[in-house]
């Protein structure tokens, strides 16, 4: 089954700090995260390095205007890749254990990592933690590296009853939902106040849309890499920048996100609803130059623009998906689906 595409859109320009944020703040202060910024993994000639951009200003508001609504808001200071996994990556990782992810192309070292399921993702951020002495992230208890996952249950260490898919105790996971918006929009040092921009690259305007590129594009907006003849550009030149300083938000490969389509995170068949996964930015194939939009996908669905990105936790740090706000949004959102260009669901 091919993806599904989330109601999505701007109304209004508002950001509301909700009590659920406020608490998150409190606590996050407690148990500080260290971040580092360059990170190693594998070793030998299979080594390479991650870049993480810290994304602080924990306890921020929401944003009800985008999709999903609300998104954003997240209690602790957390990193995210700078940029998107490479090509380069996925080999070494293919090389230092059993387990083997299949890309949909093989363009360079430098290239983001495209055709890449849910469930391979998940495999590769489990290695990160593994790999450095760390707990899995998340659960797999068969062998086929896109076999879905499993929820953690009550008893298991790590296991957090508001995010049963991410172990607590893991330092690099997937980003949910409300990490990857807030990464992607949300500025601390917005004139006239911290909010939201409509694009990952710091603006309400439409960003040039390029086949590689870090500039501003002819319109004088930062480019994001969209050429439907093209393929996806190296993970550094993959667009304009967030506010925070994140690459390739808006383009270049539809990324993952870790958080269920009903946002709960809960437990269900892998032809249930709620668990898909959802896809977040533009890409190579598909127009970076609309608004904000979630679609959501099936986890074993490795479609030709799927790629991915990493987030970097504290392992002292509290990293809930809160169920309650979840099920708000969704009442906000008002469980509304509508098909929208029915061509992606090819890829």
């Amino acid at each position: 089954m091919g993806c599904v595409h989330l109601f999505h859109g701007r109304w209004t320009r508002l950001s509301v700090l909700s009590v659920a944020a406020g608490a998150l703040a409190t606590v996050a202060s407690m148990a500080a995260p260290s971040i580092a910024a360059v990170v190693s993994f594998g070793t030998g000639s299979n080594q390479f390095q991650m870049e993480f951009v810290t994304i602080g200003d924990p306890g921020n508001a929401a944003d009800f205007t985008g999709s999903p609504s609300p998104a954003g808001s997240v209690g602790y200071t957390y990193g995210i890749g700078k940029f998107e996994v490479s090509e380069d990556m996925i080999d070494k990782f293919n090389a230092s254990q059993t387990l083997q992810i299949t890309r949909r192309f093989t363009l360079g070292a430098a290239k983001a990592a495209s055709g890449i399921s849910w469930n391979e993702a998940a495999r590769f951020v489990n290695w990160l933690n593994t790999s450095t002495g760390n707990h899995a992230a998340y659960k797999f208890t068969t062998s086929g590296v896109n076999d879905h996952s499993a929820s953690w249950t009550s008893g298991e260490a790590g296991y957090d009853a508001n995010n049963p898919y991410r172990n607590s105790l893991a330092m690099y996971v997937l980003p949910s939902y409300n990490e990857w918006y807030k990464a992607a929009y949300y500025d601390p040092n917005k004139s006239g106040g911290a909010g939201y921009w409509d694009f990952a690259t710091g603006s309400d305007s439409a960003p040039a849309a390029v086949s590689s590129g870090t500039g501003t594009g002819a319109n004088g907006n930062n480019e994001a890499v969209y050429n439907s003849q093209a393929l996806p550009a190296d993970v550094n030149q993959a667009g304009g920048l967030s506010p925070y300083g994140v690459m390739g938000l808006n383009g270049n490969v539809t990324e993952w996100d870790e958080s269920s389509a009903d946002l709960t995170n809960g437990t269900g068949p892998s032809s249930n609803i709620s668990s898909f996964r959802g896809i977040r930015g533009g890409s190579w194939f598909y127009n970076a130059t609309e608004l904000n939009v979630r679609d959501i996908s099936e986890p074993g669905n490795s479609g030709n623009s799927y790629g991915f990105r990493v987030a970097s936790l504290s392992s002292s740090a509290v990293v809930p998906e809160p169920t309650s706000m979840a099920i708000f949004g969704l009442g906000a959102l008002g469980m509304a689906y509508r098909a929208r260009r029915k061509n992606k669901c090819k890829a």
